[in-house]
């Protein structure tokens, strides 16, 4: 069972950036919401969230949300947000997950992306450039950063 949305996570970064004077436009914001998607399944075994990420060119993307926000191109989004309701825990895992990966730009997250397995899993053997709607699977996600977080304990 998944705890939120994809839209709440959302959410929440793009309010960090309002109080934070930073940066986030639609491409940064999908990888974020990624990152907290795939290092929830790998600390805790279970979704954040039900939505799936496809393996576009510019690497992992939630359609939906991706919709939402492409009126600011690339662009910083700007949107008043409420500030979301989660766990303490879950409020906790995003503050620790934002140290690590907010300051990052849309540039260095989409490249970190590229170099990972469940992306490149899910694209497959199709070019970097080429369009693609493959669901990068959960699993994927839960297993890859799961072996990165034990490599971290060692």
């Amino acid at each position: 069972m998944s705890i939120t949305t994809s839209g709440a996570i959302a959410d929440y970064f793009i309010g960090l950036a309002n109080e934070t004077g930073s940066f986030v436009s639609n491409l940064k914001l999908q990888k974020l919401v990624y990152y907290a998607q795939a290092w929830y399944l790998a600390l805790y075994n279970q979704p954040l969230f039900a939505e799936d990420f496809e393996a576009w060119v510019h690497g992992p993307v939630i359609p939906d949300l991706y919709q939402e926000y492409k009126k600011f191109g690339w662009k910083p989004i700007f949107k008043d947000v409420e500030a979301p309701k989660f766990s303490e825990q879950v409020h906790e895992f995003l503050a620790e997950l934002a140290e690590v990966y907010f300051a990052c730009d849309a540039f260095e997250l989409e490249q970190m992306t590229h170099r990972e397995y469940p992306w490149i899993e899910a694209r497959g053997n199709i070019p970097q450039d080429a369009p693609s709607n493959a669901i990068i699977s959960k699993e994927a996600m839960k297993e890859y950063y799961q072996k990165r977080a034990e490599a971290e304990e060692d």
